[in-house]
């Protein structure tokens, strides 16, 4: 009998060329579709709720795919970490209805962008985000960030290279948090332009250094111009963090999330350190 599921999938996106299968490269949509063989003994085509490019990592990807295997949900995460590489884990699995689309079904995503604003970093942190050391101005990037909710025209904050027709998306919240030299941009919205959180970090980056005036947002929005805005921030401090679907799909989270496992294993290493 067909079955039709979602998973959540973390992975280091450090090794891989992005999500999305591609010809004599590495990606993480060819190594879970290749687990799912195994275990399954069919073949099985996924489909994820963002295609993340290369170096991006994720918390909270989750992945969709119907089947004729008998692996019981349940079991499903144990049976696919035991076939995939270690920079890629299942955390959960739940049957989902036939209809249901990774992509098509998503009602918001949420990204966060991490910067390390110190002058050193071990290296484990510099592999998970961007190191700048130029002291931020989390105030005036914060201001900066307000302008990027509701929804807008965000043809600005594109890429070159989208096949995006239609550029207006609605952002619900857009938050700078600073926590003892980790600054974050966190950006939920109902879709996301190509590189959109990665051009809008480079340009609060540039706000926080005092490269672009606050306003330069409000400007782009108005005019559509990307020269208007910074850079676009490299891939390794991008983060897809959470997927959310209509009931009764709803947020499918990491089983471990409260647990804090890096942090608590972090603060156990700073005692003995110390």
């Amino acid at each position: 009998m067909m079955r039709s599921l979602a998973v959540l999938v973390q992975y280091d996106g450090s090794g891989f060329s992005g999500w999305q299968r591609q010809p004599a490269s590495r990606t993480v949509q060819a190594d879970v579709e290749a687990a799912l063989g195994i275990i399954m003994g069919e073949d099985v085509s996924v489909l994820a709720a963002g295609r993340t490019d290369a170096g991006v990592h994720a918390l909270g990807q989750v992945v969709s795919f119907r089947t004729r295997g008998s692996v019981p949900t349940r079991r499903l995460p144990f049976a696919l970490n035991a076939n995939l590489p270690p920079d890629v884990r299942v955390l959960a699995a739940q049957a989902v209805p036939d209809d249901f689309h990774a992509t098509r079904s998503a009602l918001a995503k949420t990204y966060v962008y991490a910067v390390w604003n110190r002058p050193l970093a071990g290296p484990w942190l510099s592999r998970y985000a961007l190191m700048d050391p130029v002291q931020l101005d989390v105030g005036r990037m914060r201001q900066a960030a307000q302008h990027l909710e509701g929804e807008h025209d965000f043809r600005a904050f594109c890429a070159s290279g989208s096949t995006a027709k239609a550029t207006v998306r609605t952002v619900l919240e857009a938050r700078i948090d600073e926590s003892k030299g980790l600054v974050t941009l966190g950006v939920t919205a109902n879709g996301f332009l190509y590189n959109m959180v990665r051009i809008m970090a480079g340009t609060l980056l540039a706000v926080g250094k005092g490269a672009l005036p606050v306003t330069c947002i409000q400007d782009a929005l108005r005019n559509g111009e990307r020269e208007t805005l910074g850079a676009t921030a490299p891939p390794h401090g991008l983060w897809l963090v959470a997927v959310n679907y209509p009931e009764p799909v709803g947020q499918i989270k990491d089983p471990y999330r409260t647990a804090n496992g890096m942090l608590s294993l972090t603060r156990c290493l700073t005692t003995y350190y110390n």
